[in-house]
């Protein structure tokens, strides 16, 4: 089959202009789920190829075309196995098949004609786009392969315009050397353009040396192809020959990245929302009019100093009688009530707010503040988590829950008292969850 190099070379250009638009529009994401410096086995490592193109012993540095001026264009195809070691090496065996042929242009009727049933080679090929971070993922990727191999050939000669007897069947050494483009058209498949090489050992073109020793001369001749590389394997991995080191690297930099600001976002978010919380806290229990009972339940704002005032911080009418004073006797029942009030107290994670499981307990404290007369110190008291500063005000904020809520019930708020003492004064150690829990308590003292 003999093919024209105008032809041939309008079918190349036109397979190089509608690859390339396709390469531009694919979506390849080679790198993904891929990790740097990770196994081979996060790749498909193994591939295979087919090619046709046309053959000749015309070739780019017009060297050794055996006298042969006048030379055909011929059909040739190939197919190849290959295991990429890395993204910018692998080893590849190839098979070829063809026929190649030529004329003296002096005397059109002298030629010859060689066929070549088989060819088996073993070739490193070497990717230059993925060694370099200027070809980031690139959907162009030059190539240049050299290895050698057996090469099975029949030839026979033209005389007279008429084709001879191929003769005996022959197989020699050769050497292909092939370089070209692949592009990237899809996760896996490369379109390839090559231009290959082949020393071939002795006889290829039927001509001996004129000058003694008579021999056959060392062939080359040339195989201008194109076709398709397929990765196999299953289609959710990337194949290792269309990935970049580098773009797999700066991917999983972006990646987790991106992923750390969410968290810190995240955070930032839950920590302006429990700041609000906090300062939501103490507005409600601050004392404007400094009478010792919070703004929160302080239904008389604005008392003059000085004034004794009630549990809901509205002025006492003392009329004159006279009063006995009386001894204060704290009883073991009296004990009891606040013990039980201290170990039923809870609040909510990280706030002083008191939980509704607490009211019973300290609804009986407040009776007994108010039947006995008794006077009471709220001691709050926190673990080491967190900040010194934070841990103080929250002690103090417990506290001071726990006394608004008391006064609330009727208790003299004049005869309570509360101090936040923060980490200061642990009861056990802050190096395992039992001692923290223990520490983070609000101690109440009758007097």
């Amino acid at each position: 089959m003999k093919i024209s190099l105008k032809k041939s070379g309008l079918l190349v250009a036109a397979g190089i202009i509608s690859t390339a638009s396709f390469a531009q529009s694919a979506k390849q994401s080679s790198i993904e789920g891929t990790t740097p410096f990770g196994p081979a086995t996060q790749y498909r490592t193994w591939s295979i190829g087919v090619g046709a193109g046309v053959t000749s012993l015309q070739n780019i540095a017009k060297f050794n075309n055996g006298g042969y001026d006048k030379l055909d264009w011929n059909l040739g195809y190939s197919a190849y196995i290959k295991k990429q070691i890395s993204p910018s090496f692998g080893i590849k065996a190839t098979y070829f098949g063809g026929k190649t042929s030529g004329f003296v242009a002096s005397d059109k009727q002298v030629g010859f004609e060689t066929k070549t049933p088989w060819s088996v080679a073993l070739s490193g090929e070497f990717i230059a786009a993925n060694t370099n971070w200027r070809f980031f993922n690139s959907f162009i990727k030059p190539y240049a392969s050299i290895g050698v191999g057996v090469m099975n050939a029949e030839t026979a000669a033209i005389a007279g315009g008429n084709r001879g007897e191929y003769g005996d069947s022959y197989s020699k050494i050769f050497v292909p050397a092939d370089f070209g483009l692949k592009f990237a058209v899809a996760k896996g498949i490369n379109f390839e353009l090559g231009y290959q090489l082949n020393w071939a050992n002795q006889r290829f073109d039927n001509l001996y040396n004129t000058n003694p020793p008579q021999q056959y001369k060392n062939d080359l001749f040339t195989y201008a192809h194109a076709g398709l590389e397929f990765a196999l394997g299953s289609g959710s991995k990337p194949a290792l020959s269309n990935s970049n080191p580098v773009a797999t690297l700066v991917n999983d930099y972006t990646v987790k990245y991106d992923d750390l600001k969410a968290q810190n976002d995240a955070l930032n978010a839950k920590n302006q929302a429990l700041q609000g919380q906090l300062d939501g806290i103490s507005n409600d229990l601050k004392d404007d009019d400094g009478d010792g009972v919070a703004n929160k339940y302080d239904k008389c704002p604005g008392t003059p100093s000085g004034v004794q005032v009630d549990g809901s911080g509205c002025p006492i009418v003392v009329k004159n009688e006279t009063r006995v004073v009386e001894k204060v006797v704290v009883t073991e029942a009296d004990k009891k009530v606040v013990a039980d009030a201290i170990k039923n107290l809870e609040f909510d994670l990280g706030k002083a707010t008191i939980r509704p499981t607490s009211y019973a307990t300290l609804n009986k404290v407040a009776a007994l503040l108010i039947e006995k007369n008794f006077s009471l110190k709220l001691a709050g008291h926190t673990d080491n988590t967190g900040s010194r500063e934070l841990n103080m005000r929250l002690s103090k904020e417990r506290a001071e829950s726990v006394k608004a809520y008391l006064v609330s019930q009727g208790a003299n708020a004049s005869r309570i008292e509360a101090t936040g003492y923060g980490p200061d004064q642990p009861i056990a150690s802050n190096k395992n969850a039992t001692g923290r829990q223990q520490n983070r308590r609000v101690e109440f003292t009758l007097y």
